[in-house]
């Protein structure tokens, strides 16, 4: 990479190749999810990630750019230990906790790519760039807060850790 707009389109098509996986997978992760607020939490999220998709695609535009995947080897490794996870004989919320220590890993790659990338494009004086990339960020660490509270409870629920200590 020669310069600073170089590494941002590179990392941007890493998060875009990300985002693709992300798509894929989370489908699969609100199946295996026995918490309700977890499934929904999955499936909307899904709707927010494919709208992470479209920015990214805008993104691109907005550089003059093609919309093009760079393979996100970080991504596809933290997606292959949790499908490993989900082969594991475990019932409901053991098998919830895992699913979420597993999306927050995710959720966690794609704050720190999305808060680098938004930082850059800001550096950079792409100012409209830098707040569509930060939207993005913000739904990420939104859907991070959202993971915490289902694991953790609240008021008037027990969270899934907390459920998950009895089994």
């Amino acid at each position: 990479m020669s310069d600073l707009k170089s590494l941002l389109v590179e990392q941007l098509q890493d998060l875009y190749d990300a985002e693709q996986q992300i798509t894929r997978a989370l489908p699969k992760m609100a199946s295996a999810a026995n918490d309700e607020e977890l499934k929904t939490a999955f499936q909307e999220h899904l709707e927010q990630t494919r709208g992470h998709v479209d920015r990214l695609e805008r993104a691109f535009g907005m550089l003059d750019e093609s919309a093009v995947t760079k393979s996100c080897a970080g991504i596809r490794g933290i997606l292959k230990e949790g499908e490993e996870a989900l082969e594991k004989d475990l019932n409901g919320s053991v098998k919830d906790a895992l699913l979420i220590a597993g999306a927050q890993r995710v959720e966690h790659y794609e704050i720190a790519g999305y808060g680098t990338v938004a930082a850059w494009a800001d550096e950079l004086g792409l100012d409209d760039v830098a707040d569509l990339l930060g939207e993005t960020l913000d739904e990420e660490e939104e859907a991070d807060d959202r993971l915490s509270k289902i694991a953790e409870g609240g008021l008037l629920a027990s969270g899934v850790n907390e459920e998950a200590k009895t089994h």
